[in-house]
């Protein structure tokens, strides 16, 4: 996959200087840089690597010093990270997916498959699914039972959807993703212990203990059109409605979406952090990685969950929040400041105290 320089830069929208005719076969860190790599600095601290490198043409930021890194060439995008979404979607040489349906895939007579549509050994699809135009579907995954699959996606490996899921456009599932299984949700005959404690916000009272017994998810899952599910991610089918999943939202690795979640537009979720069942999560919020969202709650439009953060109560709209239980950023750096000083007050505190309890004996 080789472009020149002038070639990348045109695609990217950004400006050329030098010899725009030179050939790039790769993007490279400046250290490591061959002569037909591009170099990626993009700022002035990456930049110092090109000296260790071979690189003739690199990725620089507005207005950078060229010449003076011994570059033949450079890109000079307006906002470097934001041009790495269209460079590496022009370097990217894909997964060495064949084209067309494998011999060894299972397709139901039922199911109806678009044009230009590819699908990997052993995959199954189910009576009654739909797979748009255009759609690669990787080797060993499953489509269930009436699910309906946009155009254009992308499964990689190993993924699964369960039945009567409806996914939009778009749709990209890293190896492993897994998208409609049941909710997790158990009752018992009585009220539970945990209902109790939740109840009084501590005390089990008289509950006593019960087995549990199952209550079935009749809903599915609908997902919006541009949505990434990464490795290993999760999200349960909803008890009577979908879980939802809104437009251009991305899930990274090892997410769980509960049942009946709704996850509004273009929201980024990080790296093992939880929606439980019921909650809301609402447009363009980010949860940082391993943070978690309770049941039956909302979180606001626009609001941001630093890493870890765990929120137990709703969050307003614009909201940026840390620790746990959640707090307002703020607040939280001031709580961390005040325990960090801790130690040395309660040391001040006992010298006050013995200070003025001192015997008079001891005079």
């Amino acid at each position: 996959m080789r472009h020149t320089v002038q070639q990348i830069a045109d695609a990217l929208g950004a400006d050329v200087v030098g010899d725009g005719t030179l050939v790039i076969a790769r993007v490279a860190e400046p250290a490591s840089a061959h002569a037909d790599d591009l170099a990626l600095a993009m700022k002035p601290a990456f930049a110092a690597g090109l000296a260790e490198g071979q690189a003739k043409a690199a990725l620089l930021w507005p207005d950078a010093d060229w010449q003076s890194y011994g570059l033949q060439a450079a890109i000079l995008p307006k906002r470097p990270r934001y041009a790495m979404s269209g460079l590496t979607a022009m370097m990217d040489a894909g997964q060495g997916f064949a084209g067309g349906i494998h011999p060894s895939a299972v397709i139901d007579d039922d199911a109806i498959i678009g044009e230009g549509v590819s699908i990997g050994p052993l995959t199954v699809v189910s009576a009654g699914a739909r797979i748009g135009d255009h759609s690669v579907i990787g080797p060993q995954c499953f489509i269930g039972w009436n699910a309906t699959i946009g155009q254009k996606a992308f499964l990689r490996e190993q993924v699964s959807i369960g039945a009567r899921a409806s996914i939009g456009d778009n749709f990209i599932a890293q190896p492993g993703a897994r998208i409609a299984g049941d909710g997790f949700s158990f009752v018992t005959p009585e009220q539970s212990a945990v209902e109790a404690a939740r109840a009084s916000l501590g005390d089990q009272g008289d509950a006593k203990a019960q087995s549990w017994s199952r209550i079935h998810s009749l809903g599915s899952v609908t997902i919006g059109d541009d949505v990434e599910v990464g490795a290993n991610a999760t999200i349960d089918c909803g008890t009577v409605r979908d879980t939802r999943i809104g437009n251009g939202t991305k899930l990274d690795s090892l997410v769980q979406i509960g049942h009946n979640a709704v996850i509004g537009n273009h929201t980024l979720i990080c790296a093992q952090a939880g929606v439980a069942g019921s909650a809301n999560v609402g447009n363009y919020v980010v949860l940082g990685g391993h943070s978690g969202v309770s049941d039956n709650i909302f979180v606001g439009d626009g609001a941001i969950l630093g890493g870890g953060t765990k929120v137990l109560s709703n969050v307003p709209a614009g909201r940026t929040m840390l620790g746990y239980p959640a707090t307002q950023m703020t607040k939280q750096m001031e709580i961390y400041k005040a325990q960090r000083r801790l130690p040395r007050l309660l040391r001040e505190v006992a010298d006050l105290r013995k200070a003025v309890f001192k015997s008079p004996k001891d005079d």
